[in-house]
């Protein structure tokens, strides 16, 4: 024997929509209908007062020997928080055009649900998909809602919110995002206005009202013109990045925001050329006169490093073991400048240790110069180089950093204040120099007076163990001992005016 059907299933039976206009009717009605064993397909929502379906057509009233057997009450369906949750959530979703409420398909959920099908709740369900979509679908709008509102403040009257704002959700997010600025704006009254409905706040009660507005243009600010004064002056052509701000904010929101109807100027404005010339014009209306200045003196002044293992004048320290710094007698009448530290230098810590400097041993020892009475350096302190296999091969340090690294050559020259620098190879000679110019083929062989120094040039060890022929190499070598006898001979000269013929 079926037993008495409820008031909802008595409703289906007689051939009329359900009747929903929140979650929680739509809930109890559904719970209703599940202990009743009614499938969804036999059920038809509405709203009061409204067209509002499901999108099915209205059931036509059934005919007089048609007859819909009904279950035995089932107990009352026991939902998962996150499921309950997600259909919540999933209410609030409105479709573009706002026609189609989603109980019919929320209750679809339910059933699959009641009937063992857990899957419906899993993205990789169809129904599961759907519902995942809608959820995140109005979760966004929350956000969106917390992000895009804008407050207006009104004349103070008796009765009325201080400030008022308007916004046009795609979604019907307004109760929980009224609850959210509830908790945040504290006793000052409020309100937001949609298209379908408002929200009051008046600093204690939250109050739930029909549409009180058409649109933003009911608000009248007078604090605004202050702040499209201050949004004109902080609006920089010159960083403009059109994509970014429409990244940032979407595009519907504009029209809404006060400094909407002042961006299409702006963008225009910095497209026809204030890009360009950026804030020239509040500029030029300050008085003073224009002085030019290099860029790297309008740099601020910064602490140098006071210690050659605390140098970080350039990126050449993050691959390197150590900085190699010079050895010798501080105040040697000849300093001897290399490159850079090769792999065993910058594993040691010390210049001039590897096959470049047992090479440069037998120059000094055919040059007849102990090595023990020069001052042996490096243009650049830190070893660069670059892998090939399980080795690191030398790479010559570019312009940018011998400049970095002449701040330690400096340093090195003001205290040993030598008579004679012996440049080796062409980094050396142009950190020395401090010219970009200046060539190593030039000045072979040809002393050039620097400051209270000569400069001698030769060869690098490590290009003479480059050279490929004997006779090349030999002839190198020759040219190296050549230079450090010509820097002994430099010396000699009391008075350095004239170089040696």
């Amino acid at each position: 024997m079926n037993a008495p059907a409820s008031s909802a299933v008595q409703t289906v039976l007689q051939g009329r929509a359900l009747e929903a206009s929140s979650f929680v009717q739509w809930r109890e009605a559904a719970r209703e209908l599940l202990r009743a064993g009614v499938p969804p397909e036999a059920v038809t929502w509405g709203a009061p007062g409204g067209d509002l379906f499901s999108g099915a057509p209205a059931p036509e009233s059934p005919p007089h020997n048609a007859a819909i057997q009904l279950q035995e009450p089932k107990p009352a369906p026991h939902l998962p928080r996150s499921l309950l949750e997600m259909l919540q959530s999933a209410a609030c979703y409105r479709e573009a055009d706002r026609s189609l409420l989603p109980w019919s398909f929320l209750y679809r959920v339910l059933w699959r649900w009641q009937q063992g099908e857990h899957d419906v709740q899993s993205p990789a369900d169809p129904d599961g998909a759907r519902l995942h979509a809608m959820v995140k679908a109005v979760r966004r709008e929350e956000h969106d809602m917390h992000a895009y509102i804008r407050f207006r403040e009104r004349p103070i009257e008796a009765g009325a919110p201080r400030f008022v704002a308007w916004f046009e959700p795609r979604h019907d997010v307004l109760p929980q995002v009224a609850e959210h600025f509830v908790s945040r704006m504290g006793k000052v009254s409020w309100m937001i206005a949609t298209p379908e409905a408002s929200v009051l706040w008046d600093g204690s009660t939250l109050h739930n009202c029909g549409p009180l507005m058409s649109s933003a243009a009911d608000l009248d600010d007078s604090g605004e013109a202050l702040w499209l004064t201050y949004y004109r002056s902080i609006f920089n052509p010159a960083r403009l990045n059109t994509s970014v701000m429409q990244s940032h904010i979407p595009s519907r929101f504009w029209k809404n925001l006060p400094e909407g109807a002042l961006v299409p100027s702006l963008v225009s404005q910095a497209g026809l050329g204030a890009r360009r010339i950026g804030q020239v014009q509040a500029v030029g209306r300050r008085s003073g006169a224009t002085i030019p200045i290099a860029p790297e003196a309008a740099q601020p002044e910064r602490q140098q490093p006071s210690k050659l293992d605390e140098c970080r004048r350039c990126e050449l320290w993050e691959h390197a073991t150590q900085a190699v710094g010079g050895a010798g007698p501080k105040r040697a009448p000849i300093m001897i400048v290399g490159e850079q530290p090769g792999d065993q230098e910058d594993l040691a810590g010390a210049p001039f240790v590897g096959p470049a400097g047992k090479l440069l041993d037998q120059v000094f020892e055919q040059a007849g110069l102990d090595r023990k009475s020069v001052y042996l350096t490096n243009a650049v302190k830190h070893f660069k180089w670059e892998p090939r296999g399980k080795r690191r091969l030398h790479k010559t340090p570019v312009q940018r950093e011998i400049e970095a690294c002449h701040y330690w050559l400096e340093k090195e020259l003001a205290a040993c204040k030598p008579k004679v620098i012996v440049a080796m190879g062409a980094t050396a000679l142009k950190s020395v120099m401090q010219e970009k110019n200046v060539t190593l083929k030039d000045t072979l062989g040809r002393p050039v007076r620097h400051g209270d120094s000569w400069v001698v040039t030769i060869y690098h060890p490590s290009y003479v163990l480059r050279v490929p022929d004997e006779a090349s190499k030999h002839e190198a070598f020759s040219v190296m001992v050549k230079g450090l006898r010509l820097a002994q001979e430099l010396l000699e000269r009391p008075d350095l005016s004239e170089p040696p013929q």
